[in-house]
């Protein structure tokens, strides 16, 4: 089972851009969808963004033309380019692994711990 890893996270004005990490070791990276979900303070957990192993990609409403949901197989990351930040992106941001066809939060292969994004007004 893939054990996942999130960094990148931090603060950062309006406007402002953040590029999230997810390093993945303990399973065949190249053969999960990747994504991210989010939960902001007091909400419950969203999905954000997710790649499939061939490229193919989906992202919330919320984030599309903002945020862009890459992976390089060959170092086992997935990354997530966050731009034109809002201060209702504040969240903790989560790495998750899985299957395309069953992508549902309650059915993931695997979750990382988090990482802080925290955008100031």
């Amino acid at each position: 089972q893939a054990q996942l890893v999130e960094s990148g996270g931090g603060l950062v004005q309006t406007g402002g851009s953040l590029r999230l990490s997810c390093a993945a070791s303990g399973g065949i990276f190249s053969t999960y969808t990747m994504g991210w979900f989010r939960q902001a303070p007091g909400k419950e957990r969203e999905f954000v963004a997710r790649m499939s192993r061939i490229g193919g990609i989906t992202y919330a409403d919320s984030v599309k033309g903002r945020f862009a949901i890459s992976r390089d197989n060959a170092k086992n990351t997935v990354y997530l380019q966050m731009n034109t930040l809002k201060p209702e992106d504040t969240a903790v941001y989560y790495c998750a692994a899985g299957r395309w066809g069953d992508w549902d939060a309650n059915k993931l292969d695997a979750w990382g711990r988090g990482t802080l994004v925290t955008v100031s007004s």
